[in-house]
């Protein structure tokens, strides 16, 4: 019936009965005036009236399940009939610190209605709560999993396998340098991305041959310790033989140094350069039976080259990388799994900052970048050119995503340079156009020595990232090895002598560092920060403009009549910010006026350090261009006169008599 009592008391939301509840304890009370109908065990239907008084305090919501049905004061319900409810006298109300209430029941009926108590917020009071779905492997989304929390997989093995081969198919891109060596290591620092081998979505890490009986002091000894140290972290290995030499002794060293490292951890063998092999001839069963002896299962056989047996690979990831998830609940949570909530934190964020470390070899560009994240990323050494791959690194700087670029020693590209060392240069130079922010290291003790400041190999780097539209940020590395009259010489002289080399950008920000010793590290970062937001800055049109007449009018002209008329002035981009002055008339702007305006630009809006463009575009007069009017006298007219084909010309004397 529609006038039962339970839709009196649920059904209604009144206003004051929600004032009540947001501010203070809340007494409804409700009678039903409408019979109510109630069926006995026998069968039989009464009708009978009820008074209900409830009592809510904030907070908690009182509900009740009446043969499954959930009835809250505070949920609306659909009209509906209703078996085996109770009736709630008015003398019997709930008294409970919390506002509960305790709705008691005849003995017939108190098996099937049970009291909760419910705790809800009060913006939520009305939406019931979900409960939280169970996880399974199908529902498993890698896609979905912030980078931060998925499963990272470090590839191993001896040198020269083509271990920077599978990292470039697994994450679809060339960015590790890949070289035929046989005698020689191409990486040498751990390389991290995100690999995309089909719905699969996990972190793979390219670490440097392994050489397990190298000593410790040496650059292989090195490597070792720093694989060592990422392998620790990593949650799977795929260890990598080459099949077409079949096994050799050092890669049962290998496998002797993964189980005394990792005796924990799952480990796949994988068959590289087996594109050529097949189960006719038996040379592929031949490869796998080798692979046996070193006792990690069954292994795969694949071609990072030609990027055959990835399908297989997937396969044996994938249940590896699920039991990881599954594992790990916490990566799955609702925030992560919800991908509104997921875009909108990204479009919110800021965006990441790139910044590219350049410079001579052996000038402390791989300590600076372990000086800035603080933590032993990348291999240092005395030796020079130890760094050959450009390592990106991501880490946060006062709530700001940066990515950190350590490239190898800038040479001058020859003929005669080729191999790894040529690869290195060409990577450099695409790393230096990527960047927002151009870090360009000098060696103090050399500029002492030298008593210069800059290199040719260093002034070409300057002045390259200046024409690409890169901002600039010189830093003076081992400052620690001056004493104290060389230290006054060489930061009272090296701002000078940069401003004379490079005059192209005026007020180039200088930093002097110890990388080693790891002074100057927050000047370093809030002098590149500072620069960006620099590069970054847009300037309204109306404050130009403004600028503009005051610069005009303080500028001396050599001739008035020779002087161009810049109609206004205006921001058309950042990063760098270029500027479009429209000229009026054929006079242009020489180079003498571009830079003038370029010098007072830098001077009233702070923009020192990062490089200025000017583009000038003319604007036709009034007047000019345009299609002349008909200038002909009001009142001559001319006759038209009809032609026809058939009929000869007038004749003008005859039409004259």
């Amino acid at each position: 019936m529609r006038g039962s009592w339970f839709q009196t008391v649920l059904g209604r939301k009144s206003r004051r009965a929600l004032d009540g509840l947001s501010s203070r304890n809340t007494t409804l009370q409700y009678l039903a005036r409408n019979p109510i109908p109630t069926f006995l065990s026998n069968g039989e239907r009464k009708f009978f009236n009820a008074t209900t008084q409830v009592k809510i305090k904030r907070g908690v919501t009182p509900c009740r399940f009446v043969n499954g049905l959930s009835l809250s004061a505070l949920s609306s319900f659909s009209t509906h009939s209703v078996e085996n409810f109770c009736s709630l006298p008015e003398n019997e109300v709930g008294t409970e610190p919390m506002g509960s209430v305790v709705l008691p029941c005849p003995g017939d009926l108190s098996s099937e209605v049970k009291d909760v108590r419910v705790a809800a917020d009060d913006s939520d009071c009305d939406k019931p709560r979900s409960q939280p779905k169970a996880i399974t492997r199908e529902s498993i989304d890698f896609t979905k999993i912030p980078i931060e929390k998925l499963p990272s997989v470090l590839i191993i093995g001896r040198p020269n396998v083509g271990k920077s081969a599978l990292f470039n198919r697994l994450i679809r891109r060339r960015e590790a340098l890949v070289y035929n060596t046989p005698n020689d290591h191409v990486t040498r620092d751990i390389r991290d991305g995100i690999a995309k081998l089909g719905d699969l979505r996990f972190r793979v890490l390219d670490s440097a041959g392994l050489e397990a009986e190298a000593s410790s002091g040496s650059v292989l000894g090195r490597t070792a310790a720093m694989t060592g140290y990422v392998l620790a972290k990593a949650h799977l290995a795929l260890f990598l033989i080459d099949a077409r030499d079949g096994l050799q002794p050092l890669d049962l060293d290998v496998g002797k140094w993964l189980r005394k490292h990792a005796p924990g951890m799952k480990t796949i063998v994988v068959m590289n350069k087996a594109e050529l092999l097949d189960n006719v001839s038996g040379s592929l069963g031949a490869a796998a039976g080798e692979s046996y002896t070193l006792g990690f299962g069954d292994p795969i056989a694949l071609s990072a080259e030609t990027g055959f047996g990835l399908a297989e690979l997937s396969e044996a990831l994938r249940p590896l990388l699920e039991d990881f998830v599954l594992q790990n609940i916490d990566v799955l949570d609702e925030d992560t799994c919800d991908d509104s909530s997921y875009l909108d934190e990204n479009v919110d964020s800021k965006l990441p900052l790139q910044l590219a470390i350049v410079g001579r070899p052996n000038v402390g560009k791989s300590t600076l970048l372990n000086a800035l994240i603080q933590e032993d990323r990348v291999l240092v050494g005395p030796e020079a050119g130890l760094t050959r791959d450009s390592i990106r690194v991501e880490f946060q700087y006062e709530g700001r995503d940066v990515y950190l670029v350590d490239t190898a020693g800038w040479l001058e590209r020859t003929k005669q340079d080729k191999g790894p060392s040529s690869l290195s240069i060409v990577q450099s130079r695409k790393n230096l156009m990527r960047a927002h922010v151009v870090a360009l290291v000098l060696d103090a003790d050399e500029i002492a020595k030298a008593k210069r400041s800059m290199k040719h190999a260093e002034v070409v780097i300057a002045r390259r990232a200046v024409e690409e539209g890169r901002s600039l940020v010189i830093v003076v590395n081992k400052m620690d090895l001056l004493s104290g009259k060389q230290y006054e010489r060489v930061v009272n002289i090296v701002p000078e002598e940069i401003q004379s080399v490079i005059p192209q950008v005026t007020g180039l920000p200088v930093v002097f560092v110890s990388a080693l010793e790891g002074k100057g590290r927050m000047a370093v970062m809030r002098q590149v920060v500072d620069t960006y937001e620099k590069w970054c800055c847009r300037l309204p049109t109306s404050r130009l403009n403004r600028w503009l007449r005051k610069v005009m009018s303080r500028h001396s002209w050599k001739d008035q009549s020779a002087q161009p008329k810049i109609k206004y002035f205006t921001q058309v981009k950042a990063r760098p910010p270029t500027f479009v002055a429209f000229v009026s008339g054929k006079v242009q702007l020489s180079d003498t006026d571009l830079r003038f305006l370029t010098k007072s630009l830098k001077e009233d809006f702070d923009l020192g350090g990062i490089p200025l463009r000017i583009m000038q575009r003319t604007v036709p007069r009034r007047g000019e261009g345009k299609p002349k009017k008909n200038t002909r006298a009001a009142g001559k007219t001319t006759q038209r006169m009809a032609s026809d084909k058939r009929s000869a010309l007038v004749d003008t004397e005859a039409a004259a008599s």
